[in-house]
């Protein structure tokens, strides 16, 4: 499936729109997490524990908008984007959004 962030895919033609389409993944950092990370703070600079959780939400909120696309019998998804919130102060919810279309080639 074809993921892009922009409106158009050079080459080809939209065909058909089957509508928004989205993946939501909320974690939380275990209390030992959340202890290496708090010491880190300390110290400043990255903190590891939180980069890692963030980029496997962000993979697994791809997998399934991704998932929720193949559903409607799209081929690729448009104007995908990331948006993300905290759930209290221990959660973070990821969502990955964007418009389920059919792609053709184009013609030419």
């Amino acid at each position: 499936m074809l993921v892009v962030t922009t409106e158009n895919v050079p080459g080809y033609r939209v065909s058909d729109v089957k509508g928004q389409v989205f993946g939501v993944v909320v974690r939380s950092r275990g209390l030992g997490g959340n202890i290496m990370a708090g010491l880190r703070s300390l110290a400043g600079g990255e903190i590891t524990e939180y980069t890692q959780l963030l980029e496997e939400a962000r993979r697994h909120a791809v997998d399934r908008m991704v998932k929720n696309a193949t559903l409607m019998q799209a081929n690729a998804i448009v104007m995908m984007r990331f948006d993300s919130a905290e759930i209290g102060q221990t959660m973070s919810e990821i969502v990955a959004y964007g418009t389920a279309v059919v792609l053709e080639k184009a013609n030419g």
